[in-house]
């Protein structure tokens, strides 16, 4: 099969409706029948799942029965003749509606570890659609990615599953497929990936009493090819792990061989500093803020775009009441913590050479993350830490912002559709750029961009200009 070939199949894929797809009629079997009669109507109907209706209190409840269940059934002290089906079904079943597009229920099936999705036309019920039927031309892309990652038992298979990820943001981007949704399954397989890493790693008492966060970009979830590690891990006040040294350098250089580099920063778990207990990292978000480090508003932008991947997440949600404690009446601090995204200027006549798309002797490269996706994710940061809005990623903030009337509709659409369109333009040449052997990065030429090009990267660059005005008076920057 050729590539074109593959890149026509999964933008098929990917843009049909679940509807469109092979959804099979379910059987559905009643809860009060026993193990064994439901196993002879499987068996008559060449099934390995059937739904399962139920009444419970007085309400008809809907939930499912595999092959898999029928494994653990048997394991029940009560015989399977005299066992209910209800007893051995799964009631919380993972819905998606008949004109959702595939995408939709291939992501619920990588986010819920499940094989099987229930569909819906409204309130009646369609079939289930199983990820075979779903993956069939896809099999080397994102599920097996999920699936391989899950079944990994050391850390050369984990690396087949990283190395398969590169490959599937290729094939998705070069089909057409919106940025945010590669985002969104990229971020999800990556989480999945740092977490089983840390399952084979950890010993299940370490696991138990820390919290690994995934930090900066992919923390937001905006981050999609592989760049430098950005992760912390936080553990319980007063426990003690002797080994802990050696388990996270482990860690550090299994990511490195994945393709994520180590932090020139040392923002990672081989760094004592973002390996603390609780009061650990309490006392560093104090410093953070109070201290004289000029780095301190830095590692608080990185912390503060933090999301749990493994372990107690309640670590982190007391992280973030101690830094909701401390920002009290912090007017000042935040203003200086928002002017960040207040500091790169366009170079001289910038404006006109983009429009024109002409190439001068002199001419600059523009750096997408500087000029564009930085002041918009730092200026969103900065609103979300001023109004205690805790959702990572900046759409996500922007949505919150909106809801809670902190910011226009109309500038929160803009931003965001800006932001996405940014973000597409730098993955596109980033990998041209790694097509060609180079490492990838973020500036390009004005005169190697298209019309089609061009003049978006006008309109969202301008748009990244007006939020700066915002800034500086929604923050009075003009007093700093």
């Amino acid at each position: 099969m050729t590539v074109t070939e593959s890149q026509r199949e999964m933008l098929s894929l990917m843009t049909a409706r679940v509807r469109d797809t092979f959804v099979r009629k379910a059987l559905v079997l009643d809860g009060a029948l026993d193990l064994v009669s439901a196993c002879r109507e499987l068996a008559a109907h060449r099934a390995t799942a059937a739904l399962v209706r139920d009444v419970q209190d007085g309400a008809e409840r809907l939930g499912i029965f595999t092959t898999t269940d029928l494994r653990d059934a048997l394991l029940h002290e009560q015989p399977p003749q005299q066992l209910p089906l209800r007893a051995a079904a799964r009631f919380e079943l993972i819905e998606v509606q008949a004109d959702a597009e595939v995408f939709e229920a291939l992501w619920l099936m990588v986010r819920h570890h499940v094989h099987r999705v229930l569909v819906r036309d409204g309130d009646e019920v369609l079939g289930l659609l199983g990820q075979l039927d779903l993956v069939s031309f896809v099999a080397n892309h994102s599920y097996l990615a999920a699936q391989q990652i899950e079944h990994a038992q050391g850390v050369a298979e984990l690396g087949v599953a990283a190395r398969r990820i590169d490959e599937m943001i290729g094939l998705l981007h070069g089909s057409g497929i919106r940025i945010e949704r590669i985002a969104r399954l990229v971020t999800e397989l990556n989480r999945r990936l740092f977490a089983r890493l840390w399952a084979l790693l950890a010993p299940p008492e370490l696991a138990a009493n820390s919290c690994l966060l995934v930090m900066g970009s992919e923390g937001r979830g905006e981050q999609i090819l592989k760049t430098d590690q950005d992760n912390a891990l936080l553990l319980r006040d007063g426990f003690d792990f002797p080994g802990l040294n050696g388990i996270a350098a482990h860690f550090a250089a299994a990511l490195a061989e994945f393709g994520y580099p180590p932090c020139p920063g040392g923002i990672m778990l081989t760094s004592p500093r973002w390996r603390q207990p609780l009061s650990g990292f309490r006392e560093s978000l104090r410093q953070w803020l109070y201290g004289h480090d000029p780095e301190g508003p830095l590692q608080l932008a990185i912390f503060f775009d933090a999301a749990a991947v493994a372990g107690d997440g309640t670590l982190l949600a007391a992280a973030r009441d101690h830094l909701d404690a401390l920002l009290a009446g912090q007017d000042q601090y935040l203003a200086r913590f928002a002017a960040a995204a207040d500091q790169f200027q366009e170079p001289g006549n910038f404006w006109t050479r983009l429009a024109a798309g002409r190439k001068g002797r002199d001419e600059t490269p523009l750096d997408l993350k500087k000029l564009g996706t930085f002041p918009i994710v730092h200026g969103v940061r900065a609103l979300a830490l001023q109004y205690r809005v805790r959702e990572p990623g900046t759409a996500a903030r922007l949505q919150a912002l909106q809801a809670a009337g902190r910011i226009d509709a109309a500038l929160a659409r803009d931003l965001l559709d800006a932001l996405h369109f940014l973000m597409a333009l730098r993955l596109t040449h980033q990998l041209h750029q790694r097509t060609r052997g180079a490492r990838p990065g973020n500036e390009v030429r004005p005169s190697e961009l298209g019309a089609l090009e061009r003049e978006p990267l006008h309109d969202a660059l301008a748009i990244v200009k007006r939020f700066r005005a915002f800034l500086r008076q929604h923050f009075h920057l003009e007093r700093l």
